[in-house]
């Protein structure tokens, strides 16, 4: 058998990976989507079911402000004396200066936090913040129970290479502080972006994964050794481990920074992050995803792919059954006490702020906040795209009383891009319904197309997308059928690949239910479910 990767379609990436038992524990970044990171359990390595996202209280993470694509990066799951850890970074700014149009001082936040629960399921504790000198922090517990913290090191300085090599400095867990010299101990290789470490033992020897070349097409997984832990690190033989640089007709791109696992029977598997470009362009519209495949330690001690290539795999030989890869078809009727599992929002760690289960039993209400895009209190709640073609519809409840107050179904990227379906008031106190789409082009743009004006009566609502294509239709009151606008609206717009000049693109595609109300009321909008199938 097989399976076909990724395993985690439409996931975020910058996976980690731990095994306790018989157990398989997969955590994954989050940036700028609340709750904090998000971690899949399996016992297979190919039916992968999201188990919990421990960072869920003001106490712990406070998103708000945090610009498109920072705040949760590269979360590290470990396990060591009965307790699992999980280290990650919060990036409060991504940007940097110019001096008369030349590149300037590169000044960024990335501040390190550590937590840990008994449970993977459990209450997980406060953050201690353990640095702030650069991001993907990981945990490495050696055999004679001492603990270190690697992370990248980031230098801001004009003329410097900004990644500038991956560093480590011993936790003292009891004490719950970093003690003792930070050393660098690897500067990394010609191809540039060292990142995303991840240490290891064997046979008496240091293995130092991180990933290089950036997160695009040149995105790469590389390896080093060395017989002490701060070095020096002899540099892989054969180059990347993993790559799908050099080779434009992988169906897997952009993989890299990934993670090692041993699993019970023995074998060694490599989880790392990809992409899948569109048949038609080199957009990823499904963003960066999670997939895995085995690998072998050869008798030089050195890792490699199966087959010596270093490439990605699409099908992986599995001795397991592989589920079955069958469309997902999500009903969500809002009927329970909490918001189900599929849906995140932005940003904000009191949801209460934003929306209710409770106000109206069996709806979903969005209370009117900010402007779609805000970096701040915006009412926006989604699920991640996972195909290239699906349909989503929801049914909504909502009188505006002016043009200030807007909701609908929206199709989300960051505040850079997205397409907006919504309802407005009119001057004359009436219902108008349009769409507002946000582009990634020159410096940013908007577009918005013709209002239609609608009587009284709930509103349905509906998206379809088709790779690149994606369309809205509407129907209001007792109508049957559904009204499709005339305008067709570009879906790979809502893509890592495309975007304004230096901001950061790491997301993927949500698509879900928002509401604005910027005069301050905070009129509300009530959804009745919201239904996600792929085709």
């Amino acid at each position: 058998m097989t399976i076909r990767n990724p395993i985690l379609r439409g996931f975020n990436p910058d996976p980690s990976i731990v095994r306790v038992g018989n157990d398989y524990y997969l955590a994954t970044s989050t940036f700028e989507w609340f709750p904090g990171v998000q971690i899949h359990h399996s016992r297979d390595l190919s039916d992968w079911q999201l188990a919990a996202r421990p960072l869920r209280r003001p106490s712990q993470i406070d998103l708000r402000g945090d610009p498109d694509s920072c705040g949760v990066w590269a979360a590290d799951l470990s396990h060591a004396d009965g307790r699992f850890h999980l280290v990650y970074t919060d990036v409060k700014r991504y940007g940097r200066t110019t001096v008369d149009g030349a590149v300037g001082v590169s000044l960024r936040d990335f501040h390190n936090y550590w937590v840990w629960c008994d449970r993977i399921d459990g209450e997980w504790s406060d953050p201690v913040h353990l640095n702030s000198s650069g991001f993907d922090p990981a945990l490495f517990h050696d055999d004679d129970g001492r603990s270190w913290l690697l992370n990248m090191l980031w230098d801001h300085r004009p003329g410097r290479p900004r990644f500038a090599g991956i560093v480590a400095q011993e936790l003292d867990i009891a004490a719950k502080r970093l003690i003792g010299e930070r050393r660098v101990i690897f500067r990394g290789t010609a191809l540039g972006f060292t990142e995303g470490p991840h240490l290891y033992k064997r046979d008496g020897w240091y293995h130092l994964l991180v990933a290089e070349g950036g997160t695009d097409r040149n995105h790469a997984v590389v390896m080093a050794r060395s017989r002490d832990l701060f070095g020096p690190y002899e540099v892989h033989p054969d180059g990347p481990v993993l790559t799908a640089r050099g080779r434009p007709d992988a169906p897997l791109q952009r993989a890299g920074h990934g993670d090692l696992v041993e699993a019970s029977d023995g074998t060694t598997w490599l989880f790392h992050l990809c992409g899948r470009p569109l048949p038609t362009s080199d957009r990823c519209v499904l963003g960066r995803e999670t997939a895995i495949q085995p690998v072998r330690w050869g008798d030089d001690g050195w890792l490699r792919t199966l087959d010596g290539t270093a490439a990605p795999m699409l099908d992986v030989p599995h001795g397991l059954k592989a589920p079955p890869s069958t469309p997902m078809r999500s009903l969500a009727d809002f009927t329970g006490p909490e918001l189900p599992s599929a849906f995140q929002w932005l940003r904000t760690p009191y949801p209460d702020d934003i929306f209710s289960l409770s106000a109206r039993p069996g709806w979903l209400r969005l209370h009117g906040r900010e402007t779609i895009g805000s970096h701040f209190t915006q009412a926006l709640v989604a699920r991640r795209q996972q195909a290239f073609r699906y349909s989503a519809e929801t049914l909504m409840d909502y009188r505006p009383d002016t043009f200030q107050q807007a909701a609908g179904l929206v199709c989300y990227y960051n505040a850079t891009k997205f397409h907006y379906l919504h309802v407005a008031g009119d001057d004359e106190g009436g219902r108008t319904l349009q769409v507002l789409s946000a582009l990634p082009i020159g410096d940013g743009a908007s577009a918005t197309t013709e209002q239609v004006p609608i009587g009284e009566g709930l509103v349905a609502l509906r998206v379809e997308v088709d790779h690149e294509v994606l369309r809205f239709g509407y129907r209001v009151g007792d109508a049957i059928g559904w009204t499709w606008l005339d305008t067709i609206f570009a879906a790979d717009l809502l893509s890592d690949e495309a975007t304004i000049a230096g901001l950061p693109n790491f997301t993927g595609t949500f698509v879900g239910m928002a509401c604005q109300d910027v005069s301050g009321a905070g009129k509300a909008a009530d959804f009745s479910y919201f239904h996600y199938e792929e085709a």
